[in-house]
């Protein structure tokens, strides 16, 4: 029998988080990510499936830990994949090295290999003494491009100090921005760099140097040279820029391939199969109070010279779709075999899908077509240009699971377009449980369109409509989508409807609808997501006198500047949010002179007055909604000394307010925080709109003094 969700389905979890396909498409091995038995954290396996769907799917390794990045060798016989799970195990067994004792805390992801072709145990290759972040196999299958922060292959040995010396310094001396980063922590002395490793041995080689971030390896298709994104350039914590380099295996000649001088960011290289060419993703040329969208760009390996393949297209080539269930997941461009024609993601309408370009003619072509997201797409050449893509798969009814589907070699003709097969089941224990669909809803505000999207509580009706609560998505450029969320399916559950919708400034629609918000964080978005509430007030679906409204990050900033400019809500919920743009442009891991510059086309020292009159906390003073404040402590995007601020105004005036602390949790809570607060937080933010929503009381919850 069907029954509603509960909070604590969760824990149920089971997210394929990256997939690889095998050489010849056959088979497609993805990593899953699940909740730890005592719920206070993951453990993620490696599994595998046919691409023909004939079988089901099957775990590979058992995950006692973390077994991530799987990726196949050029001849489909080995899986190499990233795992700490030496940190569990007893010398020499279970195929760790012989007199390996147990890991450090630093050092103990390492690259492991597993037979395939052959069968049998997965075995520890590097030995790195820091831990290895990503890898990539050369096309010859004898060596793999790693990257770690490592510079040697010693241990950094530490000089003994005596019982009289005292303690160690632990000051931190911090010359630069950009010396923290939300989750991980402080980076200032983090720069990671390509190693070559050889396949069997395990033997490592340092490939770059110096005090940079250097990332992605991608093997040209000859083995000669490998593409990296890093920021090798003067004063990098003064920008956001990144661009792609090539490094010659042989002699470690590094060369800049992106060349330009001005605001840029690359990333995602893709090597062209004659090598001639790197794709990439990434925008050029930023200017004052612009967001430009990142486009899908080649560059010509021999000079660099740089063709936007999508110009004119007007599609967002790095869009990230909100989601309560994975984190952000990063794109890449694919070639297929023939060369002729690039492959991407990019949302439209609130879907996101897969596009392919033809390089020469740029010709663009829409391969799939439906309400879901399409997450995570890789992509294999087949015989005669054909080829194979395989993503995860979500919509707003289902959990993300892992697709495949074909995509022929020549032009797509009418309506034609590439069917996906669905090849793994992670998600049956949900299948019991009663979603309800969205509704998409369209609405005109100030001449542009806003796309929305309606959860029905199960017993609104016209005659008797359900109280409502607004969400807001976080970014601002982001977008809500097909995608399913399950803080909106626990409202409706708890007989509440969600209305949600892409104000201006959201992506997938457009580079102007995505600058709408430009010096206007405030204003113009409450519009937006205002007009589609009373779109739904006008048609009867909601209660307009039972409103809520939420948001995490940039959706908290403006749940915090709506209550401070209406009373129309009855309860209201800022999460992570922004309050002061003034000290959340100074401090953080965006702290520092681009993002105010971005997106309000001055810094906050050239013009303090106008930071101050859009920062929600300016007008903390008129909020009479009651406003449950959420953050977490280890915030470092937007620090929790935003909450503190608005906490201290609205008390201090004896507001109804409460401050709701979240400790250990960074700004990722709900995405991809400790599991049993994800519960916690997805319970007490049901709580306090049914409390006000529902029940209709007007004073503060009581607080359960045995809760903790």
């Amino acid at each position: 029998m069907a029954r509603a969700p509960r909070p604590e389905d969760l824990y149920d979890l089971r997210i394929p988080t990256d997939l690889d396909l095998s050489p010849d498409g056959q088979f497609v091995v993805f990593s899953v990510k699940s909740v730890a038995p005592g719920k206070d954290g993951y453990r993620t396996s490696l599994w595998l499936a046919p691409a023909d769907g004939s079988t089901p799917a099957r775990q590979l390794t058992v995950g006692s830990r973390s077994d991530t990045t799987p990726r196949w060798s050029p001849d489909g016989t080995r899986i190499a994949f990233l795992s700490d799970r030496s940190a569990v195990l007893q010398a020499g067994g279970g195929g760790a090295k012989a007199g390996k004792a147990e890991a450090p805390k630093e050092g103990g992801t390492q690259v492991w290999i597993l037979p395939f072709a052959a069968g049998g145990e997965a075995r520890q290759l590097t030995e790195l003494p820091k831990n290895v972040e990503g890898l990539d196999w050369a096309p010859d299958g004898r060596r793999l491009a790693v990257v770690s922060t490592a510079d040697t292959t010693e241990t950094e040995r530490k000089p003994e100090r005596k019982p009289e010396d005292g303690p160690a310094p632990d000051t931190r001396l911090i010359d630069t921005l950009s010396y923290q980063f939300n989750g991980a922590g402080f980076v200032q002395e983090r720069f990671t760099r390509l190693w070559l490793v050889d396949a069997e041995s395990g033997a490592g080689e340092l490939l770059t140097r110096g005090n940079h971030h250097d990332a992605d390896p991608q093997w040209s298709p000859d083995g000669r040279q490998i593409a990296f994104v890093s920021d090798r350039h003067p004063n990098p914590d003064l920008s956001w820029r990144s661009d792609i380099y090539l490094v010659d295996v042989r002699g470690g000649a590094v060369r800049q391939l992106s060349t330009g001088r001005g605001k840029q960011a690359w990333g995602a290289p893709s090597w062209s199969p004659d090598g001639r060419w790197v794709a990439a993703i990434g925008t050029r040329d930023w200017r004052r109070g612009e967001l430009p969208q990142a486009s899908v760009w080649r560059f010509r390996t021999r000079d660099g010279e740089a063709e936007n393949l999508i110009d004119g297209t007007d599609l967002e080539a790095a869009g990230a779709m909100s989601s309560d269930l994975m984190g952000g997941l990063p794109l890449r461009p694919w070639w297929m075999a023939d060369g002729r024609w690039v492959a991407f993601a990019a949302p439209v309408d609130g879907s996101f899908e897969l596009w392919r370009v033809e390089v020469d003619g740029r010709r663009l072509e829409r391969l799939t077509r439906d309400r879901h997201y399409l997450a995570r797409p890789t992509l294999v050449g087949l015989p005669r240009g054909s080829a194979r893509l395989a993503a995860v798969q979500a919509t707003g009814t289902r959990a993300p699971e892992v697709v495949v589907g074909d995509v022929p070699a020549g032009r797509l003709s009418g309506n034609d377009r590439v069917e996906l097969r669905q090849i793994s089941d992670l998600m049956a224990t949900w299948s019991d449980v009663k979603l309800v669909a969205p509704v998409e809803r369209w609405h005109e505000v100030d001449g542009h369109r806003v796309q929305g999207w309606f959860i029905s509580a199960p017993a609104n009706t016209k005659r008797n409509p359900a109280p409502v609560v607004l969400e807001i998505h976080g970014g601002p450029a982001t977008l809500y989508g097909w995608s399913l969320m399950w803080e909106w399916q626990q409202l409706a559950a708890s007989g509440i409807s969600v209305y949600a919708c892409n104000p201006r400034g959201s992506q997938g629609y457009g580079e102007a609808f995505l600058n709408g918000n430009v010096q206007d964080w405030g204003e113009g978005p409450m519009r937006d997501v205002m007009a589609g509430l009373d779109s739904l007030i006008t048609d009867g679906l909601v209660d307009g006198d039972r409103m809520g409204v939420t948001g995490g990050s940039y959706g908290g900033y403006l749940t915090s500047w709506i209550v401070g400019h209406t009373d129309r809500f009855k309860a209201a919920v800022t999460c992570r949010s922004v309050n002061d743009l003034i000290s959340q442009m100074l401090s953080g891991d965006i702290g520092g002179p681009v993002f105010g510059m971005l997106v309000y086309g001055v810094h906050p020292w050239e013009d303090w007055d106008l930071y101050h009159r859009h920062s929600p906390l300016t007008y903390a003073t008129e909020v009479t909604t009651p406003l449950l404040i959420q953050h977490s402590e280890r915030d470092l995007r937007c620090t929790i000394t935003q909450a503190e601020e608005l906490f201290a105004v609205l008390r201090s005036l004896r507001k109804t307010v409460r401050l709701m602390r979240v400790p250990d949790e960074t700004h990722e809570l709900t995405r991809s925080g400790t599991p049993f607060r994800r519960v916690d937080n997805l319970r007490l933010i049901d709580e306090w709109f049914r409390h006000f929503l529902v029940e209709g009381k007007t004073r503060m919850p009581r607080i359960d003094p045995n809760r903790g």
